[in-house]
């Protein structure tokens, strides 16, 4: 069971990559973390140190203790404190961009985050989502998706996708008015190790997909 950290240790957390959960700080205070299982040093050069499950729930209850569950209509917002945040559509405003830099920093987060599904699987594998995904799902749906170049909506709606959360335990829906773009969404997701099937609502008859992250 992973220990309590000290006010210190708990700003290491927090300076933390909100993705990769690599940590920068003190020998001393790296070895402390883990020690108290809440981080783990990499085994290949240069050995740098990153945070484990416990870890980032750590950090995500000091960095998120005020949010809620976004309804499946109700757009999630991005992180506070300006670090990255994948567009889920919808949001009042666009952090980061639109341009080359954006891009360069949505590609560099998911080559993060394959990188931590490599180090975080047993077998080593980067085609499955991994613990840190089922724990942020939309966040890393919407990742997904904007990395292989899908559109995000905008504040007013209209083309591009929407990643909102569902009741359903590990899923997502994933809304897109163009029909086309729709199944694009779901070839992007299945591609990055999510299970997909498109659905009709009920009362608006609109078609969405329904997504949650492959196991095996």
């Amino acid at each position: 069971m992973a220990l309590s950290p000290t006010a210190a240790q708990r700003r290491v957390i927090a300076a933390a990559d909100p993705v990769t959960g690599r940590l920068k700080g003190a020998p001393a205070q790296l070895t402390a973390l883990v020690k108290r299982g809440l981080a783990f040093r990499h085994p290949r050069p240069p050995h740098d140190h990153f945070l484990t499950p416990a870890g980032h729930r750590i950090r995500e209850a000091g960095t998120e203790s005020d949010a809620v569950t976004a309804a499946p209509e109700t757009p999630a917002a991005p992180d506070a404190g300006g670090v990255f945040a994948a567009r889920v559509g919808g949001e009042e405003a666009a952090s980061g961009g639109t341009g080359p830099a954006r891009l360069r920093e949505v590609r560099g987060a998911w080559q993060g985050l394959l990188e931590l599904r490599r180090m975080t699987h047993p077998d080593g594998s980067t085609d499955r989502p991994c613990a840190w995904e089922r724990t942020h799902l939309v966040r890393a749906a919407a990742l997904a998706l904007e990395a292989a170049g899908h559109h995000p909506a905008g504040p007013d709606g209209g083309d591009g996708y929407r990643v909102r959360a569902t009741p359903q335990p590990e899923a997502v829906a994933v809304y897109e008015p163009d029909g086309t773009a729709l199944r694009g969404c779901a070839a992007t997701l299945e591609r990055a190790g999510w299970h997909v099937g498109e659905h009709t609502e009920p009362r608006t008859r609109a078609r969405y997909l329904l997504a949650s992250p492959r196991k095996v």
